[in-house]
């Protein structure tokens, strides 16, 4: 097989600061356009649906950490796939990238066939375990079910796109997005707005969308002369590359699971407090993530980079690009913050300009991006030892400092003050302990001393 120049970063000679730029930026790009896009199925009912638009909003909302759940969980596990196959390339063995990458597209393609049957099964009871409202459970069960049919494209979209960029090529997931997200969007106007479906209508654009992205990526799989290229006659699960991409993939997927559960706490306890708080830390979130997006992008990119230069036993370029990317992601994340900072206020109000929910949302803003010089440290820092392997510690220290101090931080602390600040504090102490612990075990670890004379 011939490498393409045009889309295969070479991550094992050269410079490395304008590479991780080009892997990140993408990354970054993608994962807005993505939260956007989904934004688009609440904006159509909630404008299109006429008196029925609160319930059909509530129906859709009312899903999404169910979703989270689900997809947090795989995409952890494509995780695995990116690592296995950037070790893979690093070491220039072939067989291994190729063993891999058709693992995974069938990996994605069962995995995905598995839940969707599970999730027919017992989406009723997982709507009823949430407390949804009797008159907005049908049309959420409904959504929900026409949504987990897609569940097989949509995994195997998240699969392809972590193939795609272990060799660094970040722009082609970002393209299919694009183009599959506009498809979304338009459908959601077509069933909707011209066709008066509710909530079926956008959550089968949602399907269809994804099955475009997928087979897009799948096309252009087939057709790839680099090491990633897939031969249909050849999709096989190989055993001993499944458990290599399980045992890196499986802990970051369990983590990313369990860290949207302590969210889902954190969201009841909010409740609590009224429809202000509600909105306003609502509001609030759909801003802020933008950042988070911003400054993970970087931590794929140390995952990816490091992958490829322990493979090819390139041990003290992986220090450097720990280095490099702690300083372009402290950049780019403070610009971002800054940026989000100066603006919130006005972007807040695009929300709701109910000056209550302003000051609120804003106070949340203050708080959590404040937080994220920890979240920074300790993503960059999980993601360097998961491009060695090292997946299982960081994902229970993660488990640890994130979720058990949240859960712990409900149950007791704001039980006794039931205030919002009460519940803002929780992340900036949970993630500052997550980052104490990952610094200790990357200290311990310290693997460029663990593998130098493997």
């Amino acid at each position: 097989m011939t490498k393409s120049k045009s889309k295969q970063l070479d991550m094992l000679n050269g410079s490395i600061w304008n590479k991780i730029l080009i892997f990140a930026l993408p990354v970054a790009a993608t994962a807005i356009l993505e939260q956007l896009f989904n934004a688009s199925d609440i904006a159509v009912v909630g404008n299109f649906t006429g008196s029925g638009k609160t319930i059909a909003v509530a129906a859709v909302g009312a899903n999404s950490s169910i979703i989270a759940l689900i997809v947090n969980l795989f995409v952890g596990i494509a995780l695995g796939t990116n690592v296995v196959i950037a070790n893979a390339i690093g070491r220039d063995d072939k067989e291994k990238v190729k063993k891999a990458v058709h693992t995974s597209v069938l990996v994605a393609v069962i995995g995905g066939i598995a839940i969707s049957i599970l999730g027919e099964i017992f989406s009723e009871l997982l709507l009823s375990s949430l407390n949804v409202p009797n008159e907005v459970f049908q049309s959420a069960l409904m959504y929900l079910r026409i949504y987990l049919l897609g569940m097989p494209v949509i995994l195997l979209y998240n699969f392809e796109a972590a193939i795609f960029r272990s060799i660094g090529d970040t722009k082609t997931p970002l393209f299919a997005l694009l183009f599959s997200g506009l498809l979304n969007v338009l459908l959601n106007l077509f069933f909707v707005a011209i066709l008066h479906m509710t909530v079926d209508g956008v959550a089968i654009a949602t399907v269809v969308s994804n099955v475009f992205s997928s087979v897009w990526l799948l096309i252009k799989l087939i057709r790839s002369k680099e090491y990633i290229g897939i031969e249909l006659k050849h999709l096989r699960i190989d055993k001993t590359v499944l458990l290599q991409i399980l045992k890196i993939g499986l802990p970051a997927g369990i983590q990313s699971a369990v860290f949207a559960v302590s969210n889902i706490l954190i969201q009841s306890a909010i409740n609590s407090l009224g429809t202000d708080v509600i909105a306003a830390s609502s509001a609030a979130y759909n801003i802020e993530i933008f950042a988070y997006y911003i400054m993970n992008s970087f931590s794929q990119a140390c995952t990816t980079f490091v992958g490829q230069n322990y493979g090819a036993r390139k041990l003290p370029r992986c220090r450097r690009i720990l280095l490099i990317c702690l300083a372009e992601d402290a950049i780019a994340t403070a610009l971002a913050i800054s940026t989000i900072l100066f603006t919130g206020k006005y972007l807040l109000a695009f929300f709701n300009n109910d000056p209550e929910v302003i000051n609120l949302g804003y106070i949340r803003l203050v708080v959590i991006l404040s937080a994220y010089t920890f979240s920074m440290l300790y993503d960059l820092m999980s993601g360097y030892l998961r491009g060695f392997g090292i997946s299982l510690v960081p994902a229970i220290l993660t488990i640890i400092g994130v979720c058990g101090v949240r859960i712990a931080w409900i149950a007791f602390v704001f039980t006794s003050n039931p205030t919002f600040p009460t519940i803002l504090t929780a992340y900036p102490v949970s993630l500052s302990a997550t980052a104490v612990m990952i610094a200790i075990a990357l200290f311990c670890y310290h693997p460029i001393k663990r593998f130098k004379d493997e």
